[in-house]
């Protein structure tokens, strides 16, 4: 069932003069602040992480463990909680949580001098859960500090800006590291794990540049909650509200859904299709451009009418991307696989740039200014937890589905003649992809009970791009028509007209 909701008649008052200044100044280092995030993740985890760990011949399981790390770790959101309430300052928090996370990356970087690869590896694990654990409190006591901060109504603005900044650096930096990984391995004469030690020690200066930039954002006075309701009381609070514990339902299964099959992408790339690193990175950046050419808009639309319009039109799409994985090998590379990564990897951009900023705008929206800390950290646990134990399962089954295979071949006969093909072919990972595409599908269904103020019905979003779509085609015979043609047609969504009718929202 949908629901229309619009904006209550109490609107967010306006800014005051001293309020509209502090946050005038801190909209650019809170961009810069993302700009050093960026570097940092992108040194350090994702491909380059999954690459490292196979050069040091970490199995299925390290490779889930690692990615299960991020998550897990977020269950030190409850001292973080505390720790958040207790102590004035957000800016505070989030710098020493900083001083105390960042350097893990030179320990990191220092492992490849140990004698053993096994021992390399358990002191990186290690350090990822330090680094994780003071994750947590960086991003409790930024995700309440930004809550204060930015009004709703400039959330879509300030972080799609900020996320399209991220993306832009995130694409140079990602392709000079392949480059320099993959040239390392030819031109110099010693062990390619010093390249990963030297790129580690960058995202270090990367993750540190991000915590100097923090000092500069207007500091918040968050409300104390050092007596009253405990620590119980108030981590069941939010699943009291049924609004947002629909949401919280929403998230926990679609991180799982995602964090299922993401952890195996690049290990297919390298290991069963066996490229090259900087082409693995190379895909990666055309859904990093994808992402940077449209996360704009996407904030334009979540500001202009809600984010759950948003996620109703990008997490369909991405679950699609992550479903066509398996397609890619039928069982080996075929003639379509090449072209297919490029359609997977543009569409995987697009829709991720959307479902990223909507999801986490979303969280903070519904969360109550003033008691914003035990919401969030209730809804940062819960993902955590899902995303963690998906990883976890993928790497502990991973070697399980190596061996199975599951197939549909079509066979044409006439007379003499036969013709047959797979229709389908199943292996090792893509059980897990399509485990993740029917679990993505639930998740879309919950997605349907979230109620935003603002939101639209499905087949208004669809009429606008149909009808954008056909503008499009209509101008194809132009020059002006054939640039259009490689926009999506986002901005159509952007209309004052179609806003849902108001309804009283009582549940």
């Amino acid at each position: 069932m949908n629901h229309k909701v619009d904006a209550p008649a109490s609107a967010e008052p306006p800014l005051d003069a001293g309020e509209d200044e502090r946050l005038a100044r801190s909209i650019p280092w809170i961009i810069k602040n993302g700009v050093g995030l960026q570097i940092m993740e992108t040194l350090a985890v994702g491909a380059i992480l999954t690459a490292f760990a196979i050069q040091l011949g970490a199995s299925n399981f390290t490779i889930g463990l690692l990615a299960a790390v991020p998550h897990l770790s977020q269950l030190a959101q409850v001292p973080a909680m505390l720790t958040v309430d207790r102590v004035a300052s957000r800016r505070a928090v989030y710098t020493w949580a900083g001083y105390v996370a960042r350097p893990m990356f030179l320990v990191i970087a220092l492992t490849v001098f140990l004698p053993s690869n096994d021992l390399a590896l358990t002191v990186i694990v290690v350090a990822f859960i330090l680094r994780y654990a003071a994750g947590a409190y960086l991003s409790c006591s930024w995700n309440t500090w930004m809550r204060e901060l930015v009004p709703d109504q400039m959330m879509g603005k300030v972080f799609g800006e900020r996320q399209k900044k991220m993306l832009g650096i995130g694409i140079v930096v990602s392709l000079l590291a392949a480059g320099f990984i993959d040239l390392w391995g030819k031109f110099v004469p010693l062990s390619g794990t010093y390249a990963f030690a030297i790129v580690y020690t960058l995202a270090f200066f990367g993750g540190m540049y991000a915590v100097a930039a923090s000092r500069h954002i207007a500091d918040v006075s968050g409300t104390r909650h050092s007596g009253g309701l405990s620590l119980y009381s108030r981590l069941r609070e939010p699943f009291r509200q049924q609004n947002f514990r629909r949401l919280i339902v929403f998230l926990a299964s679609w991180n799982f859904a995602i964090n299922l099959a993401a952890p195996f992408f690049t290990v297919h790339m390298l290991k069963r299709m066996e490229l090259n690193l900087i082409v693995v990175i190379g895909l990666a950046s055309l859904s990093q451009l994808a992402a940077y050419f449209t996360v704009t808009h996407w904030g334009e639309i979540a500001d202009r009418f809600s984010n759950k319009s948003v996620l109703r039109v990008c997490a369909p799409l991405f679950i699609l991307s992550i479903f066509a994985w398996t397609f890619t090998t039928m069982p080996d590379i075929h003639f379509f696989t090449y072209p297919l990564l490029v359609l997977i990897h543009l569409a995987t951009g697009l829709a991720n740039a959307g479902v990223t900023l909507a999801s986490g705008n979303i969280t903070l929206k519904l969360a109550p200014r003033g008691n914003a800390t035990a919401f969030l950290s209730a809804s940062s646990i819960v993902n955590a937890a899902a995303a963690g134990t998906a990883a976890m399962i993928g790497g502990l089954t991973a070697d399980l589905f190596a061996s199975k295979e599951l197939s549909l071949i079509l066979r044409w006969q006439s007379g003499t003649v036969q013709t047959q093909f797979n229709a389908m072919d199943f292996s090792h990972w893509d059980f897990f992809f399509l485990f993740a595409t029917t679990i993505g599908i639930y998740a879309l269904h919950r997605l349907t009970l979230v109620q935003e103020q603002g939101e639209v019905h499905e087949k208004v979003l669809l009429e606008h791009l149909k009808e954008g779509a056909r503008r499009t085609l209509r101008n194809l015979s132009t020059v002006a028509g054939l640039r259009a043609s490689t926009d999506y047609p986002l901005d159509t969504l952007i209309d004052d007209d179609e806003v849902s009718e108001p309804e009283d929202e009582t549940r």
